[in-house]
């Protein structure tokens, strides 16, 4: 019985750790890991005293699907505004939570998308985003092959 227990427990914690998105340190970090990495960036704005910041948080990122997909594919960076975390003056928007999706060198490929999304409008954001930045990837490439 104890056995069944303790199994259960650390299925449970480990299905708990599993969808948590893996913040970066700061923005300059995710930007540095970014780089390394070559992928691109999610960056949030947002507020702990934000209604729908908080929903976003402990709705859409929770999700595993959606933690997993963040993790395995972006570099993923919250700055809050109310903590004074850093954010580039050209990502500031006047409410949040805002939802940016950036380029490994921290170049925007979209407007943000304002508010708390939802988990289906999310899943079905990342593909484009995705394609969007193998395609700027490419682009990139054969660029510098005609500089040659």
């Amino acid at each position: 019985m104890i056995k069944k227990l303790l199994l259960t427990l650390l299925l449970l914690s480990i299905s708990l750790y599993a969808s948590e998105v893996k913040w970066a340190k700061d923005y300059h970090e995710g930007l540095k890991k970014a780089k390394e990495l070559n992928k691109p960036i999610m960056f949030v704005s947002s507020r702990h005293t934000c209604k729908y910041c908080v929903i976003l948080d402990n709705t859409t990122f929770k999700n595993a699907m959606i933690t997993k997909e963040l993790n395995d594919n972006f570099i993923s960076i919250v700055a809050y505004s109310d903590e004074k975390d850093y954010m580039p003056q050209e990502l500031w928007r006047p409410g949040t939570p805002a939802i940016w999706f950036l380029n490994s060198d921290g170049v925007p490929m979209f407007q943000p998308i304002m508010g708390a999304v939802g988990v289906k409008d999310f899943l079905n954001i990342v593909p484009q985003v995705k394609q969007e930045f193998q395609a700027l990837q490419k682009k990139e490439k054969n660029d510098f092959y005609k500089l040659k």
